[in-house]
């Protein structure tokens, strides 16, 4: 082997050492994110600010590594492939590629990738010199650029789409991670979900429903308002005229208490009622949220598409789509979904269809109805009695409690799926066994 082949080997040598040194570049680069860059900026990191401004266009940086990658694998197998092919011929040739097959892939794929993995922030901030340098080298810019072109001739697309590089659905998985690895609380992680599908929620599914609605009759007295605000606990309460669907003003807790004590206890409530807000059923709540912010109001009357009443919005409720229910002492506290046996749940009609789904499992449809008792009557087509069966997919909903038209009680069982069963079916037993679910 004379001198050239032996300076051939050592090149070669110093090519598969900087191959080791792209690959924990491009992994490192990968692993990480703008929004994690951001952090280590914020941290006061060295050479974080760069890091940040090459993720900002991660493919300009990542195009141009991938070719230096390139260049310094095949310049390495060439070169071998060259010496060795001269030194023992074509067999030598095969044994050299098998050899360096495995050399590649344990000490410059495997070793310095998963390194890189278990350190992305410390390997990146070390690499972003070089990441810094490749990527503002003008030649090389250049050459990844044409070679871009030529791909996209000989395979026309649309391009590249930029951003975003963090999606909605990645930042929920990131709550989730985090949870299972006890990065967050659960608590933590089911407020990160709420906060995004906060911004697709409509009002009509978190609005009190007229039916529920506590509402003072404008011909009402200010004491008789006044004690109907204190028996209920509530801070405001909607005015009504000639029947609930026609609401015509708010009344304020605290100007009942006002005109109570100066002697006018005997006037009527209208006489002191404060403008509603009116809004559609289907306005999102975020943007309710920022109307309440601005108009500084903190309930709204929420109007169907034909104008009756459909119920009201406070802000409160807003809040309660994001932490959760909020409970005070004079809030009656309604009856949570509860699990009475294997497989089987109690559970008020107004549950929304969401938490059903969540608690036995299954993904159920909420493109019609919002809650149990809407699917019970969308499947019913009628105002369901006390003792009937119905039966959706592969759930069971027994009314269990009915007050007046409204379902108030639930009892839903999930079966087996039997193929031979329809999608849905009505089913009614005026006397269904449900021993271990009886009323207290």
């Amino acid at each position: 082997m004379d001198s050239i082949e032996i300076s051939l080997l050592i090149f070669a040598l110093v090519l598969f050492l900087f191959s080791i040194f792209c690959a924990l570049a491009e992994t490192s680069f990968v692993k990480l994110n703008r929004v994690r860059a951001l952090a280590l900026e914020d941290e006061g990191r060295k050479g974080a600010r760069r890091l940040r401004i090459m993720l900002e266009r991660p493919e300009t940086t990542l195009n141009t590594l991938l070719l230096v990658v390139l260049v310094t694998q095949l310049g390495t197998a060439s070169i071998i492939s060259i010496v060795v092919e001269n030194q023992y011929g074509t067999l030598g040739v095969a044994i050299s590629i098998v050899a360096q097959i495995t050399v590649f892939f344990v000490l410059g794929e495997v070793a310095p990738k998963t390194f890189a993995v278990q350190h992305p922030d410390k390997v990146a901030l070390a690499m972003t010199p070089f990441l810094w340098a490749i990527t503002k080298f003008a030649p090389l810019k250049w050459i990844s650029s044409g070679l871009i072109v030529v791909s996209n001739i000989i395979l026309p697309g649309k391009g590249i789409k930029e951003g975003p590089f963090v999606t909605e659905d990645d930042l929920k998985t990131m709550a989730n991670v985090a949870a299972q690895e006890s990065g967050i609380e659960h608590e933590e992680r089911e407020m990160i979900h709420s906060i995004f599908e906060f911004t697709d929620t409509v009002v009509r599914e978190a609005m009190t429903p007229r039916t529920d609605m506590v509402a003072v009759a404008a011909s009402s007295t200010i004491k008789a308002a006044l004690d109907l605000a204190i028996q209920e606990g509530f801070s405001r309460l909607p005015i009504y005229g000639e029947n609930r669907d026609i609401i015509i003003g708010l009344v304020y807790m605290k100007d009942l208490v006002e005109h109570e004590r100066q002697g006018k206890a005997e006037n009527l409530v209208s006489t002191i009622r404060r403008t509603a807000v009116f809004i559609p059923e289907q306005k999102r709540t975020a943007e309710l949220l920022r109307d309440m912010q601005q108009g500084q109001f903190h309930m709204a009357i929420v109007v169907d598409e034909y104008g009756g009443t459909a119920g009201l919005i406070t802000l409160e409720d807003l809040i309660e789509e994001i932490v959760g229910e909020i409970s005070d002492e004079y809030d009656a506290v309604e009856p949570a979904i509860e699990e009475i046996g294997e497989n089987q749940w109690r559970l008020p009609g107004r549950t929304p269809i969401d938490d059903l789904s969540e608690t036995v499992g299954s993904e159920i449809e909420d493109t019609e109805w919002d809650t149990v008792s809407g699917l019970i009557f969308n499947v019913c087509q009628h105002v369901p009695y006390e003792g009937e069966r119905v039966v959706y997919n592969n759930l069971e909903f027994f009314v269990e409690r009915v007050q007046g038209q409204r379902i108030v009680s639930v009892l839903v069982t999930k079966k087996e799926i039997d193929q031979n069963d329809n999608e849905d079916e009505i089913k009614r037993d005026a006397s269904p066994d449900y021993s271990s679910s009886e009323q207290d």
